[in-house]
């Protein structure tokens, strides 16, 4: 065979050796990828398994949010900024500038509410929190902010307040030698002075997590009573909060262990939840109506009234977000990631501020119009509200003149007792931290009945008392309102 004979041959065989050496060279490579890809899946369940690095042990004794932050970091930086003073256009806090004093260090503070809108003082006359009222701050600030408000030095708070204000779950289990009711009923009768000096900090890591698991954990007491008493009153008997919610029940229920309406019951101080009726505004009135229980007499009318506190646990149940099984920490801590890890965002404050992974994860619009939505909501009940407070001005001015001039007992009680519901209804919505957007239509209603009231309680002081026409517009199993047909005169 001759040379040029040989050549293709040759070739062939070349041919066929780069494509073996190809193939194995893929081969390897795909190897080593799947590989990688295994590796890497199996150091995320280890991750998984132990997210964190333990670099302390915990226990249930410890409350200082550093020494958890020595194995959370992330969620302690998260913690750590809420401090921050940034507001909304509806709420939130502006750092104001006060020179400090021996009785209040602080040399910033959140503006004042009453300057703002000074028919509050109408409002409260008489009660502490028309001396001072102002916006609520974040959680770093919760404790100082309780310690040296104005309030304190008008009249005498009991310990009792700590139960919000403070990380009370170590002080309570001290206080009664393990048992945490009875270390919360004896810090209940304190005197706030003297219940301040066994905490240590606001709100902290042990309150709302199990050291040894970090799952979520109710460590209030009145709350573990308040939603046993909310569950009994919708048939579910000795509902243990720890063991019988959900999880995602948990990511609400440890939010509502503060944020909610509560009253000192009896002598003792004794915090407790409105909630032995239900948890909408009607039914907690008809529970205080039961009980017999007013916060104080009025200054200027002699009503015997009531105060609101922060009711947005009890708002959001009535809300859209609550019906579709969205919890407070979706909006307000919600998932981030930080390299491999997703994480709860401990920076808790209003998602108006977070927009981005607090709505936009669920609705799939632009951040300008869900703001545009949320504002609009807040504009509407702001308005609202703005109605309700100078029909409620107005009843109470109507009062004092009635007084004055020699009203019959009759028309005054009438007139004192709806300014009672006037006042608290409105108060219901003021108090509430989401400007009417946690519920709104119930906002707005709640808002409505409030007016109503106030123009009641003005009719009732005319010759004749002036009985109300108005249909009956209760939801479902509600009280009748005062003046409408079938409704009780008086408050009890």
């Amino acid at each position: 065979m001759t040379e040029p004979e040989k050549a293709p041959e040759k070739r062939q065989r070349f041919s066929g050796t780069k494509l073996v050496v190809a193939v194995a060279v893929a081969a390897a490579l795909a190897s080593a990828g799947v590989t990688a890809l295994l590796v890497n899946i199996m150091e995320r369940k280890q991750e998984a398994k132990n997210p964190f690095y333990r670099v302390v042990e915990l226990d249930d004794t410890i409350t200082d949010p550093a020494v958890w932050g020595k194995n959370f970091p992330l969620q302690y930086d998260g913690y750590k900024r809420t401090v921050d003073q940034q507001r909304t256009r509806y709420g939130g806090s502006e750092a104001v500038a006060r020179t400090p004093t021996q009785a209040d260090p602080r040399s910033v503070v959140a503006q004042s509410r009453l300057e703002e809108d000074p028919r509050l003082v109408t409002m409260w006359s008489g009660y502490a929190f028309a001396t001072d009222f102002r916006e609520e701050r974040g959680h770093a600030h919760m404790l100082e902010d309780q310690v040296y408000t104005q309030r304190q030095q008008v009249t005498k708070q009991p310990g009792t307040c700590i139960h919000c204000h403070g990380s009370v779950y170590v002080p309570y289990k001290k206080l009664g030698d393990g048992d945490l009711i009875k270390g919360f009923e004896k810090m209940n009768q304190m005197p706030f002075a003297e219940a301040r000096k066994l905490v240590e900090h606001p709100v902290a890591c042990i309150d709302c997590h199990d050291p040894s698991t970090m799952q979520l954990r109710v460590t209030r007491p009145g709350f573990i009573e308040g939603i046993a008493a909310l569950k009994a009153s919708q048939g579910v008997p000795n509902f243990k909060v720890n063991e019988d919610a959900t999880r995602q029940e948990m990511r609400t229920y440890v939010c509502g262990q503060c944020h909610v309406e509560y009253y000192f019951k009896g002598k003792e101080k004794r915090l407790t939840y409105p909630w032995a009726k239900g948890i909408n505004v009607d039914q907690i009135m008809a529970y205080y109506d039961e009980d017999g229980h007013t916060d104080w007499t009025h200054a200027l009318t002699g009503a015997k009234v009531l105060k609101a506190q922060h009711p947005e646990f009890e708002m959001y149940n009535q809300g859209i977000h609550a019906k579709s099984g969205v919890a407070c920490a979706d909006c307000h801590m919600p998932y981030q990631r930080e390299g491999a890890m997703k994480v709860s965002d401990h920076h808790v404050r209003s998602p108006l501020l977070n927009i981005n992974r607090a709505c936009q994860t669920c609705h799939k619009w632009s951040e300008a119009e869900l703001l545009q939505r949320a504002e609009t909501i807040q504009t509407r009940t702001f308005q609202t509200r703005n109605i309700a407070m100078d029909a409620l001005v107005d009843l109470i001015h109507d009062l004092e003149s009635a007084q004055k001039a020699g009203a019959s007992e009759e028309s005054l009680a009438k007139a004192r007792d709806l300014q009672k519901r006037a006042q608290f209804y409105l108060d219901f919505v003021e108090a509430e931290n989401s400007m009417g957007f946690h519920a709104d239509q119930e906002a707005v209603r709640i808002l409505s009945n409030s007016i109503n009231f106030s123009r009641l309680g003005q009719n009732a002081l005319r010759p004749g008392g002036g009985a109300s026409t108005a249909p009956d517009q209760r939801p479902a199993g509600a009280p009748a309102a005062p003046g409408s047909a079938g409704a009780p005169q008086g408050s009890r």
